[in-house]
C-alpha cells in the first residue's frame, strides 16, 4: 500500500491507496413512481392470491369439521356415502376422479403436444395466428357444451365400438376387461361401455388439451435459435432438430403442463356430470358402465342435502382442494427449474 507523503500535505489526491485487487462499487438503482406502483400492485396480487387460497381452504376445513370428527379416519376408506343414515366416505369418488383424470392426460397429452409442435415447427407463418387462436378458443367453450356433445353425440358414435374393441383384445389386462361382457360379444351390449369413466376421460381430454397445448407451444418457441441452428449445421433434419434441440429444452413445460391439465381434469365437474352414471363402489375398469368422482358427488348431492349431509360434502371439497393444490404446486415447481426460456449461449 502507498503511504501518504508527509510532504504532500493535506490536499485532497495526495496518496492513492491500492490494494491489489479492484474495489467493487455498489450500484443502486433508483426507482421511478411507475416502477413503486408496480411493484406495490404486484405485491398485493401475489398477496391476495395467498390470502384467497387461505380463506377457501380455512372454510372448508371450518365446515368439514363435524363430518370430520364423525367419520375419523374411515372417512379415507369407506366406499358408501350415506352420510344421514349410516357410513360415508371418498374412497370411491376419489378413485373414481383418479382414474378420469388419469384418462384425459393419457389422451391429451399427445393431442397437446402434436398441436404444438405443428402450430410453432411446421404450420405456415401466415396459418400459425389463426391455429393460435383456434386453440385457445376451445378453452373458452363452456363445459356443458362439451358434457352434452359428450353424452349425445360421441358416445353412440364411436367411443362404445371403440370401448368393445379394446375389451376384446386386452380383456386380460384388468383396467380394461368388463365384467359380464365376453370377448366379441353379440346382442344389446352397448349399454355396458356407456357413462364410464374411458368416456368422460375423453371428454375431459378435449377440454384439457388446449390449456397443456398452449404451455407447451410457448416453450417451444423459446427453444434457442443458436441451438437450432447448430442442429441443422451438423446435417439433422427438421425432425431430428426437434428431438435434439426442442424436446429437450421444453421438458419442464411438457411436464408442467402435463400436471397444470392433470389439476383441471380432477376439478372438472359439468362434463363428468351429464355422462357418469354415478355408483359408491370403487369401480376399476375404466370401460364398464358407471363411475363417479368428488367434484360429480358435490354437484349432484348438495341441493337436498341436510346440514351434516352438506359438511360431509364439504369435507370431500376439501380433500379434492387439497389434491389439486399439491399437484399444481408440484407442475409450478417443475416448470420453474426447467431450462425453457433460457437464453442461448450460442
Amino acid at each position: 500500500m502507498v503511504s501518504r507523503d508527509s510532504s504532500a500535505g493535506d490536499e485532497p489526491g495526495s496518496f492513492i491507496p491500492f490494494h491489489g485487487l479492484p474495489v467493487p462499487r455498489k450500484l443502486t438503482a433508483r426507482l421511478s413512481a411507475s416502477d413503486h406502483a408496480f411493484r406495490a400492485i404486484a405485491t398485493a396480487g401475489g398477496v391476495l392470491v395467498l390470502v384467497l387460497m387461505m380463506l377457501v381452504g380455512s372454510f372448508l376445513a371450518y365446515r368439514a369439521a363435524q363430518a370430520l370428527r364423525k367419520a375419523g379416519w374411515s372417512f379415507l376408506t369407506t366406499q358408501a356415502w350415506n352420510p344421514d343414515g349410516g357410513g360415508f366416505g371418498i374412497a370411491a369418488v376419489m378413485v373414481g376422479t383418479i382414474l378420469i383424470a388419469l384418462v384425459a392426460i393419457v389422451v391429451a397429452v399427445p393431442l397437446a403436444m402434436g398441436t404444438a409442435l405443428y402450430i410453432s415447427e411446421y404450420a405456415p407463418r401466415w396459418a400459425q395466428r389463426f391455429l393460435i387462436n383456434v386453440t385457445d378458443l376451445m378453452a373458452a367453450v363452456p363445459s356443458v357444451i362439451f358434457g352434452l356433445w359428450g353424452v349425445n353425440f360421441l358416445q353412440w358414435h364411436g367411443m362404445t365400438d371403440l370401448s368393445r374393441w379394446i375389451n376384446n383384445w386386452f380383456f386380460w389386462i384388468p383396467l380394461f376387461k368388463v365384467t359380464g361382457v365376453t370377448r366379441n360379444a353379440t346382442g344389446p351390449t352397448a349399454t355396458a361401455y356407456t357413462s364410464s369413466t374411458f368416456i368422460a376421460g375423453v371428454v375431459v381430454a378435449l377440454m384439457v388439451t388446449p390449456i397443456a397445448a398452449s404451455i407447451m407451444r410457448e416453450a417451444f418457441s423459446q427453444a434457442p435459435v443458436g441451438e437450432r441452428e447448430g442442429a441443422y449445421a451438423l446435417g439433422a433434419t427438421r425432425w431430428g432438430m426437434i428431438r435434439a434441440v426442442v424436446l429437450p429444452f421444453a421438458k419442464g413445460a411438457i411436464i408442467g403442463g402435463t400436471m397444470l391439465g392433470l389439476g383441471r381434469a380432477l376439478g372438472e365437474t359439468i362434463a363428468v356430470v351429464s355422462i357418469i352414471s354415478p355408483v359408491f363402489i370403487i369401480q376399476p375398469h375404466v370401460l364398464e358402465h358407471g363411475t363417479s368422482s368428488v367434484a360429480s358427488l358435490i354437484a349432484l348431492r348438495y341441493q337436498e342435502a341436510t346440514p351434516f349431509a352438506v359438511s360431509a360434502l364439504m369435507a370431500a371439497g376439501l380433500a379434492l382442494f387439497a389434491l389439486t393444490l399439491v399437484v399444481n404446486f408440484v407442475a409450478a415447481i417443475i416448470v420453474s427449474r426447467s431450462r425453457s426460456g433460457a437464453a442461448s449461449e450460442a
